[in-house]
């Protein structure tokens, strides 16, 4: 029952793609600069980024212009989010290596092992089974893979890390400034996947590009 509530505020809150691109530059511009440095750091060359809740796609289309050697896949549970965000990754070019989808984080529509990296920015504190969320991310994850998690540095992070600990991974925070802001008020968690993952085969070539969400 709390998530189908939890979803209905969702939809309320945030089925006007074009009003929240309005605002998303202005609140999050600072904080999309760091995550696409960071992107573009700890990315594998030809590397798939999986951007979950992507939002209107501004971050995934930054990654992409920083990177034109990636391709980034972005879902969100809003499909007036997804409209504008493919909107963009037209505008800008890049629609044929920037890909969305309407997709819960729990039960992401993506094959075992195809995904390099995975970043978050400004959803954990909307994840209702955060314990969920980060199972799901470890599915598509492939080994030696990352998460990379970004939100206000006083949303909690105590459940994430227990189900990292649960895949025998690591967790590291890091407080950050980003933007205008005078003081740090985002916090970066990097889940670094354990042994265990390593036992997942599967190589890039195994999964075209055009095929990530197959």
């Amino acid at each position: 029952m709390q998530k189908v509530f939890h979803r209905l505020i969702q939809r309320r809150h945030f089925a006007d793609g074009q009003a929240y691109d309005r605002h998303a530059s202005l609140v999050f511009g600072g904080i999309y600069a760091r995550v696409a440095d960071d992107v573009a750091t700890a990315a594998p060359h030809g590397g798939i980024v999986l951007d979950g809740g992507c939002g209107t796609g501004q971050l995934a289309v930054h990654i992409a212009h920083r990177r034109p050697d990636l391709y980034v896949y972005g879902v969100d549970l809003s499909s007036g989010m997804i409209e504008v965000a493919e909107r963009w990754a037209k505008q800008g070019g890049v629609a044929d290596r920037v890909q969305f989808a309407v997709a819960d984080l729990e039960a992401l529509p993506l094959r075992e092992a195809c995904v390099d990296l995975v970043v978050s920015t400004a959803s954990l504190h909307h994840w209702t089974d955060p314990r969920a969320v980060v199972a799901s991310l470890n599915r598509v994850l492939r080994p030696r893979g990352r998460i990379l998690l970004y939100d206000l540095r006083w949303v909690r992070t105590g459940t994430v890390r227990s189900a990292a600990r649960k895949h025998n991974s690591q967790v590291d925070r890091l407080v950050i400034r980003a933007g205008p802001f005078p003081i740090a008020l985002f916090q970066r968690l990097a889940i670094e996947p354990g042994p265990q993952q390593a036992a997942v085969a599967g190589s890039r070539a195994d999964y075209p590009r055009a095929l990530v969400c197959g």
